[in-house]
């Protein structure tokens, strides 16, 4: 098998490789860079850091601080989106952690794009921002973004909750009352069984309210083990 001559290439065609590697995941990047010295200095230059995912890697993993803070340094939007969730969700820290969840979403960072749309209707009562997101990728970003478990014991703040409650209150008896799809199971007609209890022939307002729903159903707040104001 006959391997691509990549340093062969001319180096700005390399240092595209290099960013895309780092796009595609941390892992990547690292196998690129220990590959030849050469690489290692383009995986090493300023700017590099700023197109990795640092969720690509599990939560779990210890991750050395100081590359998240260059990560950060670089404007990486995966380490502003982090610092703007634990900011709002974990230390009521509202118009900056909102600020910086905006600042990834304009970046392009998809679970920046969903999670500042969510929040931006949860507690702004404003859903503007559902069009940035392309329906056919709303269930998996969902997904992603609720998979992350943050939470490490913590709770979150009476100001979730009390827009958890208004959320309840308001918007699921009109979910369950709406003809939009029928009814596939005989579960309680509450939050926690938003998901099996209507088919997918939803219409556009059921959609959102399920998928708010399940956001705060399942969406928990950042870890404070990364305390993110020492970046």
């Amino acid at each position: 098998m006959k391997f691509f001559p990549l340093l062969e290439l001319p180096e700005e065609i390399q240092a595209v490789v290099v960013e895309r590697a780092a796009r595609n995941s941390i892992q990547d990047l690292f196998r690129l860079k220990a590959s030849s010295r050469s690489m290692k200095a383009l995986a090493e230059r300023r700017g590099v850091y700023h197109f990795l995912d640092v969720l690509s890697v599990p939560w779990g993993l210890t991750m050395p601080s100081e590359l998240l803070k260059a990560c950060y340094n670089e404007g990486n939007p995966s380490t502003l989106y982090i610092e703007g969730v634990q900011f709002f969700y974990s230390l009521d820290l509202y118009e900056e952690g909102f600020s910086l969840m905006k600042r990834a979403a304009d970046a392009g960072y998809e679970r920046a794009v969903y999670t500042h749309a969510i929040t931006q209707a949860i507690f702004e009562g404003e859903g503007k921002y559902f069009h940035g997101i392309p329906l056919e990728s709303v269930g998996r970003i969902g997904k992603l973004v609720r998979s992350v478990k943050w939470g490490w014991g913590l709770w979150h703040g009476d100001y979730f909750r009390d827009h958890k409650v208004l959320f309840i209150n308001f918007f699921m008896s009109s979910f369950y009352r709406c003809q939009c799809a029928n009814l596939v199971q005989r579960q309680c007609h509450c939050l926690w069984h938003i998901d099996v209890t209507k088919d997918d022939n939803l219409c556009n307002r059921c959609f959102w309210i399920k998928e708010l729903g399940l956001f705060l159903r399942d969406f928990e707040p950042i870890s404070l083990l990364r305390d993110t104001r020492k970046w």
